[in-house]
């Protein structure tokens, strides 16, 4: 087991050596963006903004606090990573606590990959009966998606190359969600 120190300096490692593909007033944009785009199509549909944790915890803290109109807030905790640096099963931790039935649900998600969990999580909100359900996503990644995956984000905010990402709710290993601007993490640190 590594200790804290040595923890420490790899996670200082990877920031230090991770490329800046958007820095925080791009981030700020991008959201300033999307607010005005949300706020258009869903601000008079009393909707629930259902945060995708933990990813989207921070996006979604900036996102709300832009939209100025009445919206509840809850979370879903689905995770296909649970710390590791690569993606395994779903697993379900937390569902909503909100009732879903006859409202109009924003999931609101860190990154759009491959597509499978933000499936998985909109296909959930459908079967307890949400009257209309939309996506929004910080990070839109420029890949193939999954088979099986035939949807795009209904918002998003920036597009990155199909690289492993770090920061602004991303993570490496459970740390680096905080680091100020979206990065790509270097080769030698995948």
């Amino acid at each position: 087991m590594e200790t804290i120190a040595k923890t420490v300096d790899k996670m200082k490692a990877v920031l230090e050596t991770a490329e800046c593909l958007h820095d925080f007033s791009t981030i700020e944009k991008a959201l300033d963006k999307m607010a005005i785009e949300i706020t258009e199509k869903l601000s008079e549909s009393n909707p629930i903004i259902l945060c995708v944790m933990i990813g989207a915890l921070i996006p979604t803290g900036h996102l709300v606090t832009r939209l100025h109109f009445p919206l509840q807030i809850d979370y879903v905790h689905a995770t296909r990573y649970q710390g590791a640096v690569r993606s395994g099963d779903l697993h379900w931790i937390v569902e909503p606590r909100i009732e879903l039935k006859d409202r109009t649900v924003l999931i609101v998600d860190d990154i759009m990959d491959g597509g499978l969990t933000l499936g998985s999580i909109i296909d959930y909100c459908t079967n307890a009966g949400a009257k209309n359900v939309y996506s929004a996503v910080m990070i839109n990644k420029l890949r193939k998606r999954e088979p099986g995956v035939n949807f795009e984000p209904d918002f998003s905010g920036l597009d990155t190359k199909d690289e492993f990402l770090v920061g602004f709710g991303l993570d490496y290993a459970q740390y680096l969600r905080n680091a100020p601007g979206i990065y790509a993490v270097a080769k030698e640190h995948q």
